[in-house]
């Protein structure tokens, strides 16, 4: 009988679903990459407000009774390094190159995907092809490009290669977007007397909402953080600094002088990485609206 209750026991126990076990790996990962992102903004952040004995001693601690705001304030006012100035020349970038581009990706991508030809098809391999290439390799052919149409060391030389880079992806965002909009509405606009163009502008650009303000944003943030290209296509004689290149020519010459770099850095990334906390919803939601066509 003993052994019959415990052969019955371990029968029940068999049938029992075990419980699956919980990975290890990713909450290892997702902390790993917490911290990674965290420590540098963490750094940047106290080390802004310390006098230089206390970054060099323990950049790492959170003196209360030592912070001030004397260094941030000396990052604003100071005119070596313009700080506000480079706010409203790369804001003016920002909010020139979106209006361009939207203006051009948007019936670029409404022609490649209401077409089945293969050459369509192809052509938006041919957008897809500049993603692939590192933006800093294609710096020098662009300055050749630029001076041989006389927009070398110019702000519409700056522009129009700000637009050339972010219409790749821009293009390919809004092609799988369109795509899950039923062509029934398009051939329903057209009944009525509405051209090609038309018809995008007035009924399929509303309806691409979540995707545009994806393109803005990941353009907004590009262009805000891209260092390389201004400070090429733009030398210190135009006058003309972005956020990042005025902050440099400022601290280069005080790298030394850590009270001075760390709230020059934090004046020129705070301003995105709020932008970004604020808007991440909207990324991710435009990013996977047209990933499933339902």
């Amino acid at each position: 009988m003993v052994v019959h209750a415990e052969t019955e026991r371990g029968r029940a126990a068999a049938r029992e679903p075990r419980r699956p076990r919980r990975p290890v790996v990713r909450p290892v990962m997702l902390a790993l990459l917490f911290l990674a992102m965290t420590v540098p903004i963490y750094l940047l952040v106290v080390n802004s407000f310390k006098t230089q004995e206390d970054i060099l001693g323990s950049p790492f601690s959170l003196p209360l009774g030592n912070l001030t705001l004397e260094y941030l304030g000396n990052a604003v006012s100071s005119p070596q390094y313009n700080v506000i100035g480079g706010y409203g020349f790369t804001l003016f970038l920002v909010v020139v190159v979106d209006i361009l581009c939207i203006v051009m990706a948007g019936p670029a991508a409404y022609a490649i995907a209401r077409s089945l030809k293969r050459r369509t098809q192809l052509l938006l391999l041919y957008f897809l092809a500049g993603t692939f290439i590192p933006g800093a390799a294609l710096i020098i052919p662009v300055i050749y490009v630029l001076r041989s149409v006389g927009l070398a060391n110019t702000v519409t030389g700056l522009v129009a290669h700000d637009v050339a880079s972010t219409l790749p992806v821009s293009i390919f965002l809004f092609v799988g977007f369109i795509r899950t909009i039923p062509p029934a509405i398009d051939q329903a606009a057209m009944i009525d007397g509405a051209g090609r163009l038309r018809t995008f502008w007035t009924i399929i650009f509303p309806l691409m909402r979540p995707a545009v303000v994806t393109v803005l944003i990941l353009n907004s943030i590009g262009i805000w953080n891209d260092f390389v290209s201004p400070q090429i296509l733009l030398s210190p004689g135009s006058g003309r600094y972005t956020v990042t290149t005025a902050i440099y020519a400022g601290i280069s010459q005080y790298s030394t002088d850590l009270t001075k770099v760390f709230p020059n850095l934090l004046l020129a990334v705070a301003p995105v990485i709020i932008f970004f906390v604020y808007m991440q919803r909207h990324i991710i939601s435009g990013l996977t609206v047209g990933a499933v066509k339902g």
